[in-house]
C-alpha cells in the first residue's frame, strides 16, 4: 500500500503564503517552480519517508529544497503508513516555531 501525506493547516498556510509571495513579489514563473519544488519534495518523501534522518524528537525528519531557502519538517508513521508534515519554514524564521504543531 503506498504511504499518505497531510499538512498541518499551519504548514499549507506556509506553503501558500509562500507560492503567493513569490507569484506577486516575484513572477508565476518563479511561484511555479516553488509549487513544483515542494510538490516533488513531497512526492520524494512518500515514495521513501525514511531518506532524511531524524533530527530532533519525537522522530521529526527534514527535507531542505535545493533551490530555494525552505525546509519541510515532517513526521513518517509507520503503522499507518503516513507522512505528516508540520512546516514549510523559510529558512530565516526562528528554528523551532513549529514544535507545537508536532504535539497536537
Amino acid at each position: 500500500m503506498p504511504a499518505g501525506y497531510g499538512f498541518h493547516p499551519e504548514a499549507l498556510f506556509e506553503y501558500e503564503a509562500a507560492a503567493h509571495y513569490y507569484f506577486t513579489k516575484a513572477s508565476p514563473k518563479v511561484a511555479e517552480a516553488f509549487i513544483t519544488a515542494v510538490e516533488s519534495a513531497v512526492a520524494a518523501l512518500v515514495a521513501a519517508p525514511e531518506r532524511c534522518r531524524v533530527v530532533e524528537e519525537p522522530e521529526i525528519r527534514r527535507y531542505l529544497l535545493s533551490r530555494f531557502p525552505f525546509v519541510i519538517y515532517y513526521r513518517w508513521d509507520e503503522k499507518h503508513q503516513r507522512v505528516s508534515i508540520y512546516a514549510i519554514m523559510h529558512c530565516s524564521q526562528e528554528p523551532g516555531y513549529w514544535h507545537s504543531r508536532a504535539e497536537e
